[in-house]
């Protein structure tokens, strides 16, 4: 148990739970059991006071205590009292041999368990090292001290104030805070989720391809029938394109000839002459009305412009 304090009274003080932080709350919200702490008190350990300022201050103290400790690879809890943050840090290689601690001085921080006021020495002794935290009446500052037991405690014994010695057992502990260790499990926290979120993405793909793939299938179009209008229109487009190559131009071309000749020399003029697909001949010349059609071997058929209109089929 803590004890009283060894000279004059100490106000009673309201217990208030020690604040869950770092790297062991983080686990307690994942669910992940957080180890079995044991008291230890490193040989670096720093303290002080930072301005409070909402929402900075893990920031801030993890700055301050970087800076205390010259290194950024830091250990720290803090509380937060009377508009500033009060912090304990040190070195995370004093924590090599004991990662899973705490240190009972900092049970003694404003807010925490074993605090009863600034007036008191805060005193923690573990196997022949002691160490002390305290304020100092003129600054206001906190004051850390450790050292053998044998040199420390004599000196501290000297002060004119009250002692608190603390009781590891009694006291709630104070886990340590670690910003490197909170960012490397929060990374490797995110990159877990990404690697599941991107599975469930690509499974989520592959399915809407197949769907699209399936419905595209059983929508497409019959095209057996517009097929089949298209051989049989190419087809006769061939044979027609054959019969013209076929068709005997020289032939056609000295009857025309011989009908411009004919027609001119009765005075007439020859308007048409037209190869049918099957291979006939058509064509119609206008003639004077006094030339019979018989001499064109052809049948009249009309007049048109005052002359006779016939139409011949050789």
């Amino acid at each position: 148990m803590t004890s009283a304090p060894e000279t004059g009274a100490a106000p009673a003080r309201p217990e208030k739970p020690a604040k869950t932080g770092g790297l062991h709350g983080l686990m307690g919200k994942f669910g992940v059991a957080a180890p079995t702490l044991k008291p230890f008190l490193p040989g670096d350990l720093v303290g002080g006071s930072i301005p409070y300022i909402a929402g900075k201050e893990d920031e801030g103290v993890w700055n301050a205590a970087a800076q205390a400790c010259g290194t950024e690879r830091v250990h720290y809890c803090y509380t937060v009292d009377e508009g500033r943050c009060w912090y304990l840090a040190t070195p995370s290689s004093s924590l090599a041999s004991d990662p899973d601690s705490w240190c009972p001085l900092a049970a003694a921080l404003p807010g925490n368990s074993e605090y009863w006021d600034r007036q008191t020495v805060y005193i923690y002794e573990q196997e022949g090292m002691a160490g002390a935290l305290r304020w100092d009446q003129e600054t206001g500052r906190l004051q850390i001290f450790l050292g053998v037991s044998r040199t420390i405690l004599p000196r501290i014994q000297s002060m004119e104030a009250n002692f608190v010695t603390i009781n590891p057992e009694a006291a709630k502990s104070v886990p340590w805070r670690n910003r490197a260790l909170n960012q490397e499990r929060l990374s490797r926290m995110l990159v877990k989720y990404l690697f599941f979120a991107g599975l469930i993405l690509n499974f989520f793909s592959l399915l809407v391809w197949v769907g699209a793939y399936s419905v595209a299938n059983s929508l497409t179009p019959k095209l057996d029938k517009a097929r089949e209008v298209t051989t049989q229109a190419t087809n006769a487009l061939m044979i027609d394109a054959a019969n013209a190559l076929q068709s005997n131009t020289d032939q056609h071309l000295s009857r025309i000839i011989e009908l411009l000749n004919m027609t001119s020399s009765f005075g007439g003029v020859l308007t048409r002459y037209e190869v049918k697909p099957d291979g006939t001949v058509e064509w119609t010349a206008l003639i004077p009305s006094a030339v019979q059609p018989g001499q064109l071997q052809a049948a009249a058929v009309g007049m048109e412009d005052g002359r006779v209109k016939v139409k011949g089929t050789n």
